[in-house]
C-alpha cells in the first residue's frame, strides 16, 4: 500500500458533509447487518423451502433463528447476525487500528486488518474475552461476539495461523466463495482514497483467506462501488467506475462478465426471483456480488431490494449483507426500516463503531498525532 493513501482530515470537512458521511457509514453497516440477519435463517434453503416455510412471498422481515447450540432455553433475537457481520465489525476495526498506527510511522493497512481478523477468529474459539490482552481493544472484549455463526471453512482455515496470505502467497487458492466478499464493504468508506487504491487494499484483505481470483477481485470490486456511493454517487455510475477499474486486473473476467448480466437483468422487465436466480445461485463470489447489484439497483426501496436479495436458492446471509451494504451506503441510516433495526443484534455495537470510524476519518489528527493523543482512543484503538 502506498503511504499515499491517507484519510480524509478535518480541514476539508465541514460539518454538513461530516453528518452525510457519517450517516451512509452507518446506512452501510447497519444495513449490511439487516440483509445478514435477515438471510441467515434461510442461506442453506431453496427458494421452494423458504416458501413452505414462511409463506407463499417468502421472507418478509425478521424472522429469528435457532437458539445457539441449539440450547431451546436461550432466546434468540428475531434479527440475529451471522459470521459476515461479524468480520466486518474486526473489517472497521483493523482499519481504524490502521490509521491510529500511521503516527508510528508503521503504515501497512493490510497487516493491521489482519491482525483484525485474527482478533475475530480467537473469537470461534475461545469462551470470551482475555482479559490480559489490553492490546486488543475494546470490540475484542465484545462478549456477544464470541459465537460461531456459520463462518466460512476458509476463514477459519486462512485465519487458523499468524501466517498473513498475500497476493503473492494466498491462503486458501481454490477458494471461490463469497465469505471474503461480504466483510469488504467497510473499505469502501476510505472516502478520502483514490479508488484504486481501495481496489487494491481490498483485494490484498481478501487473500488472507480466498485466495482464487474471482474471490477477491469481487471482494475489491464490491469495496470500489461502495466507495462511489459512499462519495454520493449514483449505484450505475459506481459499478460502471468499477468495470474500468476491473478490466486493468489480471482474472477480471469472471467479476466483470457477472456485473454485466446484472446490469443487462435490470433492463428485463420486473424485478422478480427469476432474474436473480439468471445470475447464479450466490455460492461463487461473483454470482453473490452480481445478484447484491441488481436488487439494489431495482429495489423500490430498501425493504424491496432486500427481500428480493433473501429470496432464492442460494446463500442467502451473503446476498443480503451485499445488497444491504450497497443500499445503507447509497441512502444512509435515515432509510433503513426502523422496525428492522430495532430487532437487530449488535445493533448498539454497530453504532459505536460506525461513530468511531468516522470520527477517525474525519478527526484523527484531533485524536491522535505528534501534537496530541486523547488517552481514551488509544485504549480503545491501541498502537501495539
Amino acid at each position: 500500500m502506498s503511504a499515499a493513501a491517507t484519510g480524509p482530515t478535518t480541514s476539508i470537512w465541514g460539518r454538513t458533509e461530516q453528518q452525510d458521511f457519517r450517516s451512509r457509514v452507518r446506512g452501510s453497516l447497519l444495513g449490511g447487518a439487516i440483509g445478514d440477519a435477515l438471510g441467515a435463517p434461510a442461506t442453506h434453503l431453496t427458494l421452494d423451502a423458504i416458501r413452505a416455510r414462511y409463506g407463499p412471498e417468502g421472507i418478509t422481515g425478521p424472522t429469528g433463528a435457532e437458539p445457539d447450540n441449539g440450547a431451546t432455553h436461550t432466546p434468540a433475537p428475531p434479527a440475529r447476525i451471522t459470521a459476515a457481520t461479524q468480520l466486518t465489525l474486526f473489517t472497521v476495526d483493523g482499519l481504524i487500528r490502521a490509521q491510529v498506527r500511521r503516527d508510528t510511522g508503521a503504515w501497512h493497512p493490510p497487516t493491521d486488518v489482519h491482525r483484525a481478523y485474527l482478533r475475530w477468529a480467537a473469537t470461534q474459539r475461545d469462551w470470551g474475552p482475555d482479559e490480559r490482552r489490553k492490546d486488543n481493544g475494546w470490540l475484542a472484549r465484545e462478549e456477544w461476539l464470541y459465537s460461531r455463526r456459520d463462518p466460512a471453512r476458509a476463514c477459519l482455515l486462512g485465519l487458523a495461523d499468524d501466517v498473513m496470505g498475500t497476493l503473492d502467497r494466498p491462503k486458501n487458492p481454490d477458494a471461490r466463495d463469497p465469505a471474503a466478499l461480504t466483510r469488504s464493504g467497510p473499505f469502501g468508506l476510505l472516502v478520502g482514497w483514490e479508488p484504486q487504491l481501495v481496489l487494491q487494499l481490498a483485494v490484498e484483505c481478501a487473500a488472507h483467506t480466498h485466495g482464487d481470483p474471482a474471490a477477491y477481485l469481487s471482494a475489491g470490486a464490491h469495496a470500489v462501488i461502495v466507495h462511489g456511493l459512499a462519495r454520493g454517487e449514483s449505484l450505475d455510475a459506481a459499478v460502471q467506475r468499477t468495470l474500468a477499474l476491473l478490466a486493468q486486473r489480471p482474472g477480471h473476467q469472471p467479476v466483470t462478465d457477472a456485473l454485466q448480466h446484472a446490469l443487462g437483468a435490470v433492463r428485463q422487465g420486473m424485478p422478480s426471483p427469476g432474474l436473480v436466480a439468471s445470475l447464479g445461485e450466490g455460492h461463487l463470489a461473483q454470482e453473490a456480488l452480481a445478484i447484491a447489484v441488481y436488487c439494489a439497483l431495482v429495489g423500490e426501496d430498501i425493504r424491496h431490494g432486500l427481500l428480493l436479495a433473501v429470496n432464492h436458492d442460494g446463500p442467502s446471509a451473503a446476498t443480503g449483507t451485499l445488497c444491504g451494504t450497497l443500499l445503507g451506503a447509497l441512502h444512509g441510516e435515515t432509510a433503513l426500516p426502523p422496525g428492522w433495526l430495532a430487532e437487530l443484534e449488535g445493533r448498539s455495537t454497530l453504532l459505536e463503531l460506525a461513530d468511531d470510524f468516522a470520527m477517525e476519518m474525519t478527526q484523527g489528527p484531533a485524536l491522535h498525532g505528534p501534537a496530541v493523543n486523547s488517552p481514551g482512543w488509544l485504549a480503545r484503538y491501541p498502537r501495539a
